[in-house]
């Protein structure tokens, strides 16, 4: 799946898990689906960084990086 549309799904798991009519093993095999993807997404975004950062590298040795979080 592209990154889009793992946040979509992600996006779709969170409005089913705060509706109040799925069962708890629903609620749990939507979670479990939902932290995977969290997951892949985290490191598809520390790629991207990583991409990004050696590309500012590349460009000049006086880029600063700053850190966003």
């Amino acid at each position: 799946m592209s990154f889009e549309t793992d946040v979509s799904r992600i996006e779709e798991i969170a409005q089913k898990l705060n509706a109040s009519d799925i069962t708890l093993e629903q609620s749990l095999a939507l979670f479990e689906e939902g932290m995977r993807l969290a997951k892949e997404l985290e490191k598809a975004l520390e790629e991207a960084k990583r991409k990004v950062e050696i590309v500012l590298g590349e460009e000049t040795d006086t880029v600063e990086i700053t850190n966003l979080e």
